[in-house]
């Protein structure tokens, strides 16, 4: 009988059979054809899972898109470590802290939030200590600003990616239809800034009621726009050394009353300054082009340029705040951003952690920020805004910027500073009054 011969092609899917019948229990057991993969080239593989951030919009002008920055970066980290997948929640502007705060109480925060200067979340003993994460030779790279920033009861809580200060956005289109300059070197001491802005007030139906005013902003918690007049004649809102409040006498009265009488007494904002949305104000200046200044953060500059770019825009400058008794021009708020992690159970995803946070904030991304319209918070990474002259303006005004929300119960003592300043605008109270009351209520709650 003929033996019956078999071409190359048949014995080798007779060999894939057998091999498949041989090690199919293997396969059942370890699914994942990736850890087989890593396993025949022993490819390390660190730790393997989902790592969740929580994070706010910021404008690219380079895409016009608020997560392109972060959804790139979380693709390239990926890409470098196969296994792990980051899951990404966007944060509302208005109300994410209320959102961090919620997850805090019902134990349902990320693993990493942009929360590593917030003194309030610190003190509570929830985030993890990232001292020994970073060598001597990183704390050098950042800016002093930045690295004090993190820094609470001797430990490091987070790490900076960004510093983004306030400044007055002008409406140069304005300024030039009422004959009017802006300051030279951006500089007005507060009786210049007060007789400007009556200039740029103008009554044109003369029906008693202006239609462009020299000067709108609002007041809400958590939003420091109107604090560099405020702040002024040399208040402090904490003491740095005792973390207690201090915004009190006579140079925290003179601050709040210089802002006041822009509205009372010189009349040189809208009637409902006080009382007014931040929408409400924002539209006012970059809409409705009714506002010749307007107090912002510097990525305000974006949004600005992409609307100029899309024929809606107008001519703008910057200039720095007033200069009251403190003899310099002070801009406060929530000056740096950092990445802080909640506390991990397992060191190996700390570590993935940590790799992350350091993959949002090197020297590329730092390069980068000038598509955000903030300011890098490491020294040298050169100077990424050598051809725009409006943001090199706004960085000159870094070394006057003042941080705030350096105290354990920073939330409430906010709410109730911030009321009692919208209640001296409404004229509800003097300034005075509106002090002493902020002063006795928070008092009685540290």
């Amino acid at each position: 009988m003929k033996r019956k011969e078999y071409g190359p092609f048949t014995l080798f899917l007779c060999l894939i059979l057998i091999v498949f019948i041989l090690f199919a229990p293997y396969f059942l057991v370890k699914p994942k054809f990736d850890e087989i993969i890593d396993k025949v080239f022993r490819r390390e593989i660190k730790w393997k899972g989902i790592i969740t951030i929580w994070d706010y919009p910021r404008l690219d002008i380079t895409t016009g898109y608020k997560y392109s920055w972060l959804r790139n970066k979380i693709e390239e980290f990926e890409k470098k470590h196969p296994g792990v997948f980051i899951e990404f929640k966007a944060l509302d502007p208005d109300f994410g802290h209320i959102e961090i705060e919620t997850a805090i109480k019902t134990n349902t925060y990320p693993d990493i939030a942009p929360i590593g200067t917030d003194y309030e979340i610190i003190s509570k003993g929830i985030l993890v200590p990232l001292d020994q994460y970073i060598t001597e030779e990183e704390m050098e790279e950042y800016k002093i600003q930045a690295i004090s920033s993190v820094k609470y009861n001797g430990h490091i809580w987070g790490i900076p990616y960004m510093m983004e200060p306030y400044s007055l956005f002008l409406n140069l289109d304005i300024f030039n239809q009422m004959n009017v300059d802006p300051p030279k070197n951006g500089n007005w001491t507060y009786s210049e800034f007060v007789e400007t802005l009556k200039k740029l007030t103008y009554d044109k139906n003369k029906n008693g009621k202006p239609e462009i005013y020299g000067f709108n902003s609002y007041i809400a918690p958590n939003s420091y726009n109107a604090f560099g007049i405020i702040l002024s004649d040399g208040g402090e809102i904490v003491d740095r050394e005792t973390l207690k409040y201090k915004f009190y006498g006579d140079k925290a009265v003179a601050g709040l009353k210089k802002l006041v009488d822009l509205k009372l007494k010189h009349k040189v904002t809208p009637e409902n300054f006080g009382a007014n949305s931040e929408k409400e104000a924002f539209r006012n200046f970059v809409i409705d082009k009714k506002v010749a200044v307007y107090p912002a953060k510097s990525s305000t500059v974006n949004s600005l340029k992409i609307l100029s770019r899309n024929g809606k825009g107008f001519n703008f400058g910057v200039a720095n705040y007033p200069i009251g008794e403190l003899d310099m021009p002070i801009s406060s708020g929530n000056l740096v951003t950092a990445y802080g992690i909640f506390k991990q159970t397992d060191e190996k995803k700390l570590e993935m952690c940590i790799e992350f946070i350091k993959h949002l904030t090197d020297d590329e991304s730092q390069k980068e920020l000038y598509k955000q319209g903030v300011f890098s918070v490491k020294k040298n990474v050169g100077n990424i805004y050598k051809n725009d002259e409006i943001m090199q303006k706004i960085e000159k005004s870094l070394p006057y910027s003042k941080p705030i929300g350096i105290h354990p119960k920073w939330r409430l003592v906010d709410d109730i500073l911030q009321s009692q300043i919208r209640m001296a605008l409404l004229g509800k109270k003097t300034a005075k009054e509106a002090i002493e009351e902020a002063k006795t209520k928070i008092k009685a709650v540290e």
